[in-house]
């Protein structure tokens, strides 16, 4: 029986089929093995993909892109209002959810975010269906590791309601480990793998402890500020430079004509990544006068140097970060399309001398097919990767506990580090003076690596505290309050309180920690 593997980015969706004992991606309709993550509305249909891309410039305000980005999400999360305040297509709340506002010229539609990503899953099963035939349905999708529970939830639902039978969601960062057989060639020993995956729109790393067949997420970290995106703005900037240089006409104001650049650019970018030298050619891009430029790769590679160190300083905080030297790292595997820029690859080399750097598989197509080999695993074919017990659950944020130091102040404590593999179990001793007769236990989520806010506390968001009440009050001293939290594999958190003194105890449920 043949399964699927789907990787929904930001910019881009690749679908990767396994069969008889191997994985591949499978080309689309158009013949590209990657689909642009784009939706386009006309009156009577929505378009999918490459032609949804180039139509874009044309009907810039019906056409959704980067959907990854609001999946999940309400207006209150700090990245949906960043999506919300760049998005060309009208975005709005109605009944506590965001819709998107799409005018078709003939009338104004609203549509989810779960539906265009819905439309992007089923072009994805039309094209496995391409080789597999109708009949195989079964799936494993892939989710970033900060994605929340809300988000992950969002994506299986998408995936569900294109008629895909979700297997199971791995996180990126195991599904590119698998799609190279990491620790399942050579099952014993321990060895520490940087996945390093630069996207369209955001650098995530990871380092992964690989033991014994088992992967462990070590430390994660995620820049939203540099991603494939970037790259071609740079490239977009000099080509409008360019074209100032030749047509004393500064084309930066021009919504459609940077719109143009941008599209040139991107065919440009990936053109470099092979060819010594690309032409880039625009029809009619401002007041009816084409553009005709040949970028080299030298000066594509000086243009973007700052982007490039702004790549490896991130892996080396990351290293800082986790404790590790650049030759704690035994491998590099490489995903995501803007990997396959000749000079980045080179920097990493420079900076892991000592570790094997993986990138046989095209950047783009390593998650998928990670996911599809995962996906065979879990429908019973005979694959070398063992059995399905390979990757471990981590939590995706910090879980804290607030507490007061002697001065008064707030103080938190991080009681399950990002990464911590679950389930996971841990004590807590919280003092109160003896005087009161109620104590409350407040947990909070951090957004990220390091970030504590207090806006993201869970007990409020899910109208739920840990508080015992009624206790007998003591004239002296303070009373000992032992808080017990275990994190299941799925995320729930459960939270018993028990006042060492009297053993009145009590105990909540939360439902979706991490």
């Amino acid at each position: 029986m043949a399964a699927i593997g789907v990787h929904l980015g930001c910019t881009s969706a690749c679908v990767a089929v396994y069969k008889d004992g191997r994985a591949d991606v499978v080309a689309n309709d158009a013949g590209d093995r990657v689909t642009p993550a784009v939706v386009a509305y006309s009156e009577r249909e929505q378009v999918v993909g490459l032609a949804a891309k180039q139509s874009r410039i044309r009907n810039i305000s019906s056409t959704v892109v980067k959907v990854k980005q609001i999946l999940g999400r309400s207006t209150a999360d700090p990245q949906a209002q960043k999506y919300i305040s760049e998005s060309k297509c009208l975005v709005i709340e109605k009944n506590g959810k965001l819709q998107y506002e799409i005018d078709t010229g003939e009338e104004t539609k609203l549509v989810s975010p779960e539906d265009v990503a819905r439309l992007i899953f089923s072009k994805m099963k039309e094209t496995a269906h391409s080789v597999l035939g109708s009949d195989a349905n079964d799936v494993v999708v892939t989710v970033p590791f900060d994605f929340g529970e809300k988000q992950k939830s969002a994506l299986g639902e998408a995936a569900g309601a294109a008629g895909f039978n979700v297997l199971r969601l791995i996180h990126e960062p195991s599904a590119a480990l698998l799609a190279y057989g990491i620790g399942q060639d050579c099952p014993t020993g321990k060895s520490n793998v940087l996945v390093f995956k630069l996207g369209g729109t955001s650098l995530s790393l990871s380092i992964m402890e690989v033991n014994s067949g088992m992967y462990r997420v070590l430390s994660t970290n995620t820049s939203d500020n540099i991603g494939g995106v970037h790259f071609t703005d740079s490239l977009a900037q000099y080509l409008a430079s360019e074209f100032q240089r030749l047509f004393k006409h500064d084309v930066r104001g021009s919504a459609r004509a940077m719109m143009k650049l941008m599209n040139s650019a991107e065919v440009a970018k990936h053109s470099l990544s092979t060819l010594g030298s690309a032409n880039c050619f625009v029809d009619s891009l401002y007041e009816g006068q084409d553009f005709d430029c040949n970028v080299s790769r030298a000066r594509f590679e000086l243009l973007c140097s700052p982007l490039f160190n702004k790549c490896i300083e991130a892996v080396r905080a990351l290293l800082q970060q986790s404790g590790f030297t650049a030759d704690d790292i035994n491998k590099v595997v490489l995903c995501g399309g803007s990997s396959r820029i000749p000079r980045l690859q080179q920097l990493i080399k420079d900076l892991f001398p000592a570790g094997d750097l993986l990138n046989s598989i095209p950047p783009d197509e390593v998650i998928p097919i990670g996911a599809a080999i995962e996906a065979g695993i879990l429908v019973g074919k005979e694959s070398t990767s063992g059995d399905d017990s390979v990757l471990i659950e981590c939590s995706a944020r910090d879980i804290l506990v607030k507490g007061v130091d002697e001065s008064g102040a707030n103080r938190f404590t991080v009681l399950f580090p990002s990464g911590t593999p679950l389930p996971a179990r841990r004590q807590h001793t919280l003092q109160a003076p003896g005087s009161i007769s109620s104590v409350c236990l407040e947990l909070y989520e951090s957004e990220g690596k390091n970030s504590v806010k207090e806006e993201t506390k869970f007990a409020q968001l899910l109208h739920k505290q840990v508080v015992l009440q009624d206790l007998d009050k003591k004239e002296n001293g303070l009373r000992d309050i032992l808080a017990v939290l275990t994190m299941k594999r799925d995320g729930s958190l459960q939270v018993t309180c028990t006042d060492q003194e009297t053993g009145k105890c009590e105990a909540i449920t939360v439902e979706v920690a991490s």
